[in-house]
């Protein structure tokens, strides 16, 4: 016992030291993008409210926070202070890219990198919002009123993961109306893009930062975008991406068929299929059968997935640069990569607030985005960095029947864990005149937002008539 409790302090010294350095270096990194000093101050409270252990995220708990008197200068930072949205996006992006290569360095842990896109949704009420609209939100797992951004996931197999892209997609019904993109606050040269368009954007950024990708990777709504792989191809950039099952491609056969009639057609012999492992997770191995169809161009394939259990069929469209490695083994490794973007979706609305966010105007939201990324780079490169030093795991099992260990260990930190150490290093009890400072700012704020609701709703309530006797 005693050595675990020496383990878990030199843990938590090793991780709360490292992000720290990492909050530090971020920040100083993200001066260039603001024209005044006392914006940039105030993103640095933002970051360290993200990174603290607020049961909810908005402008009156992360002011109350910071140590403000209202919430002013954080909705003034969101929504008018000068600073450059793109450019800080831009430094989280390469901080991020950095600080998952070192720590891939130190571990010499070559493996893969992907780029996985993929989009999350924010459930929102009312109209007012910037995009939102009744839509289907995967968050929600219905159709809902919401707000839906496509975002890009730096992932390097076996080190690390982190988001370092972000695009809102707007309606179009939004840019045509001139009222309501005015009330919005849409940018006068906003230009209405689909998801896939927006992908392209946002991997255009990347790879004008000079970030470098194995893969790019993406489920069907990008895998069926034209544009988006004829942009690919043209970077000489590999990919894997889901497509439906009525995708049609020529086989190298010259046959035209969809995917799914080319299973029943060429598949239909169970040696056709190789089990193998798309990645280890949580739990252990994840184990699906495959298949690969050559078509008629030698750079693509099909690649199809089967669930062992229910059987069912996953459909990827590959493609591979002339002069790059292209093995049936590398596909696959590619393809059970996509999945951590949904984890640093999970990581960033249950622990940054992503989703928690009030703002309703275009910049305000891209604002947060950014600066919950900036808090999940920071959490995610500290984790990967003290992957090493920190994991005390014993050996995994090799007999089904094989007893447990006397001492099963500890797991590396996690980001959740990263976080918390954070918060427990950086919180300080406000004073007591700032309590009962914000208790009363607070109580009338809400008194004075009663008084407007029930006068509106005076205006609203139909007025009957009255009855002659």
């Amino acid at each position: 016992m005693t050595s675990t409790k020496s383990e878990a302090a030199a843990a938590v010294r090793i991780g709360a030291g490292l992000a720290l350095r990492k909050q530090n270096e971020l920040m100083g990194l993200l001066r260039p993008c603001f024209a005044r000093t006392q914006p940039w101050l105030q993103a640095g409270k933002y970051v360290s409210a993200l990174v603290s252990e607020l049961p909810r995220v908005n402008g009156w708990s992360i002011a109350r926070h910071g140590g403000d008197r209202t919430p002013d200068r954080t909705q003034r930072l969101l929504n008018h202070a000068s600073w450059d949205t793109f450019a800080a996006m831009s430094v989280v992006r390469r901080f991020a890219v950095a600080g998952l290569e070192e720590a891939a360095r130190r571990g010499r842990r070559r493996g893969l990198v992907i780029g996985a896109i993929d989009e999350t949704g924010q459930e929102k009420a009312g109209e007012a919002t910037c995009g939102v609209k009744r839509q289907y939100l995967g968050c929600a797992g219905k159709v809902a009123n919401g707000i839906n951004t496509v975002h890009l996931s730096y992932v390097r197999e076996g080190t690390g993961h982190a988001l370092i892209g972000a695009r809102q997609w707007i309606p179009a019904e939004h840019l045509a109306d001139p009222v309501k993109s005015l009330l919005m606050g849409l940018p006068l040269d906003l230009r209405f893009r689909t998801k896939g368009q927006l992908a392209i954007d946002i991997c255009a950024d990347a790879c004008a930062d000079g970030i470098g990708l194995d893969f790019a990777c993406g489920d069907e709504v990008y895998g069926n975008c034209t544009q988006l792989r004829d942009f690919f191809e043209a970077e000489d950039q590999a990919y894997v991406l889901r497509v439906p099952s009525n995708f049609t491609l020529t086989l190298a056969a010259g046959m035209t068929l969809t995917c799914a009639e080319a299973v029943k057609t060429l598949l239909k012999h169970n040696r056709r299929w190789e089990v193998r492992s798309a990645g280890g997770g949580s739990k252990g191995e994840r184990w699906y059968g495959w298949a690969w169809l050559a078509t008629a161009s030698p750079r693509h394939h099909l690649l199809i997935r089967r669930h062992l259990g229910t059987g069912e069929l996953a459909f990827h469209y590959c493609y591979v640069p002339q002069g790059q490695l292209l093995t049936k083994t590398r596909l696959i490794r590619a393809a059970g990569l996509r999945w951590p973007v949904e984890e640093d979706f999970s990581f960033s609305k249950d622990c940054f607030g992503l989703d928690q966010c009030q703002a309703r105007l275009y910049t305000a939201i891209a604002r947060h985005a950014v600066l919950v990324t900036a808090a999940l780079a920071i959490c995610a490169i500290t984790a990967a960095l003290a992957r090493d030093r920190t994991d005390t795991q014993a050996p995994p099992p090799v007999r089904p029947d094989q007893p447990p260990p006397a001492e099963p260990g500890m797991i590396p930190l996690t980001i959740p864990e990263i976080k918390r150490l954070l918060a427990a290093l950086t919180m300080r009890p406000p004073p007591r005149w700032l309590v009962i400072h914000w208790d009363a700012w607070t109580r009338r704020h809400q008194a004075r937002s009663r008084w407007f609701h029930k006068r509106a709703r005076l205006a609203r309530q139909p007025q009957f008539a009255q009855v002659k006797p």
